[in-house]
């Protein structure tokens, strides 16, 4: 079976050329520069055409499972369906779905019920879901029974990416805890329940994260996961980091980590809803900025899967990033950092995951995506 994508901007590894995409049996079979004739080219009447984006973290398969306070939805792959398609209108075509080990305080108590069914549901959507969904572990130390929910999760065909979290108040994150008691009375807490909630966690956190660090770093390397720190905010987060075999720093909070991991070889992704909004919403470093200096190396959605796509116009379009370079942050680089060598470029041989969007003023509108060759959206 043989698709040709003809009249479309190019999005290449260095430039961003007029030409053809000839797809054929899934794989890219040809790039070429120039207009096809043949009649049955698809004409892409002048949009961009880019490879599929490939998200690291997104969270919003939990919005589906939980799409209101204390409210489940009933049926667990017509949620994960939902939220596939979700994924492929934004654009993406590779998808890791970052599920919580542990962190289940009172602010989030329902991830505990949750945890098993996440990991199910990505495990049964294969032939079913039209992006390519993978596992990310999101691995937080605070808890007390880390250890006990991540080994067996080890054993998931789909796990593929793991992270090392500390929301403890105080540290990372939340290392401004006004920011933190901001957060919560915003979210409908009363005073002194967000008091009570800020001391639990604090207990809670500095008790267990130095006495879950050292067996989960040593679990997780039997693996070969790749590995991530979450929420690296000085250069000692990056060392530790490092030591722990993280080839990962994931939304550092500070242009200081940043620039620490930059230097010790680890690559860096920051939220794509950071550089649409244009900060950071928990007081962390503006990402758009570090992309300007070249302190970041992909985004991920974190929680909006739309973002992407959006973030990469904007850094483009508004900041004046070279289209291929802020489309690399989404495509090229994110598949590089997971270890994905089939995908993520426009270049013979690998996967035919596909991005056909224009720019309406200066939004990014999405019209047409291919996985493997097939049409998803």
């Amino acid at each position: 079976m043989e698709t040709v994508f003809t009249n479309a901007r190019l999005i290449l590894d260095d430039a961003v050329i007029d030409g053809t995409v000839t797809v054929r049996d899934g794989v890219i079979a040809a790039v070429d520069a120039g207009r096809a004739h043949a009649p049955s080219a698809v004409d892409c009447e002048g949009d961009y055409l880019s490879a599929g984006i490939v998200d690291l973290h997104t969270d919003a398969l939990e919005g589906h499972f939980v799409p209101r306070p204390k409210v489940f939805w009933p049926d667990a792959r017509a949620a994960a369906l939902a939220h596939d398609g979700q994924t492929v209108a934004s654009g993406i075509t590779t998808v890791f779905d970052a599920i919580c080990a542990g962190g289940f305080d009172q602010a989030k108590a329902e991830r505990r019920e949750l945890f098993e069914l996440m990991l199910d549901a990505v495990e049964g959507g294969a032939g079913l879901f039209r992006a390519d969904h993978l596992v990310h572990l999101r691995c937080e130390m605070t808890d007390p029974d880390l250890l006990a929910l991540v080994e067996p999760a080890l054993e998931r065909g789909t796990l593929a990416f793991a992270s090392l979290m500390d929301h403890t108040p105080g540290a990372r994150q939340w290392r401004n805890v006004d920011v933190l008691r901001g957060f919560l009375l915003g979210i409908g807490k009363e005073a002194d329940e967000a008091e009570r909630e800020i001391a639990e966690r604090t207990a809670r956190g500095r008790s267990n994260v130095e006495r879950n660090f050292a067996p989960l770093v040593e679990m997780l390397a039997a693996t070969g996961l790749v590995r991530a720190s979450h929420d690296d905010t000085t250069g000692e987060h990056v060392r530790l980091a490092r030591e722990a075999g993280c080839t990962v720093s994931e939304f550092p909070t500070t242009r200081e980590a940043a620039a620490a991991a930059r230097e010790a070889g680890l690559s860096t992704i920051g939220g794509a809803p950071n550089v649409v909004r244009g900060g950071s919403h928990s007081g962390g470093v503006a990402m758009g900025a570090l992309a300007g200096e070249g302190l970041v190396d992909a985004l991920a959605s974190d929680y909006v899967p739309a973002s992407l796509l959006q973030a990469a116009a904007r850094l483009h379009f508004a900041d004046g990033l070279p289209l291929e370079r802020a489309m690399a942050l989404v495509t090229r680089n994110p598949a590089r950092m997971a270890g994905l060598a089939d995908r993520g470029r426009l270049a013979e041989g690998l996967r035919a995951d596909l991005l056909r969007f224009r720019m309406v003023e200066m939004t990014p509108v999405v019209r047409h995506v291919t996985v493997e060759g097939e049409r998803v959206f």
